[in-house]
């Protein structure tokens, strides 16, 4: 399941085999600006301007550290909660009724009054609250690859997940494993 959130967190790419090479900022690129902007129907100057990418870094770090709370069973306390809600106060929102989903029924929807990266923000705020406070916390991980670190929602049944990928990270470390006990034997 991939969210806005945990896109926007896993824009610090590591190199999940373990090479040896640092990791890659890609939030400053701006082939990964377009692509985020684009992928979730956001809309806002690219490349971001020296400003916005600081503002920008500081969420991601923000976020992040919420999520290592979150991923290792700790409660999100008030000042994390005054935090969300000083990025969320950055752009004013105008509330709008329209048609539900099929047409049945109606919803109310809440729209950034304005474009840019601090709507951009708001967007990536409001979803990790909505994963927080609408799905379960407790699904919030990171993969378990010390050299991946990819920050994902479990969707599984039994939430036994601990990889972000099973094909890719998860193969590698029972491969890894698997390679040690040879050894040991």
């Amino acid at each position: 399941m991939d969210l806005l959130w945990t896109d926007f967190l896993n824009s610090v790419w590591r190199d999940w085999r373990g090479t040896g090479k640092p990791p890659e900022d890609r939030l400053g690129q701006r082939d990964w600006q377009t692509r985020f902007l684009n992928k979730w129907e956001l809309q806002a100057p690219v490349p971001a301007g020296p400003d916005e990418l600081k503002a920008l870094v500081r969420l991601r770090t923000f976020l992040q550290q919420l999520t290592e709370k979150l991923a290792a069973g700790e409660q999100i306390d008030q000042a994390d909660v005054d935090g969300l809600n000083a990025f969320l106060k950055q752009t004013p929102v105008i509330r709008t009724i329209i048609k539900g989903e099929n047409g049945k029924g109606w919803r109310l929807k809440s729209v950034a009054a304005q474009q840019g990266w601090a709507q951009v923000m708001d967007a990536v705020v409001t979803s990790f609250i909505q994963t927080a406070i609408e799905g379960n916390p407790e699904r919030i991980k990171i993969c378990e690859n010390k050299d991946c670190l990819w920050v994902f929602y479990d969707n599984t049944r039994n939430r036994s997940k601990r990889y972000c990928d099973d094909k890719t990270c998860g193969n590698l470390i029972k491969v890894r494993k698997f390679r040690e006990r040879q050894k040991t034997e």
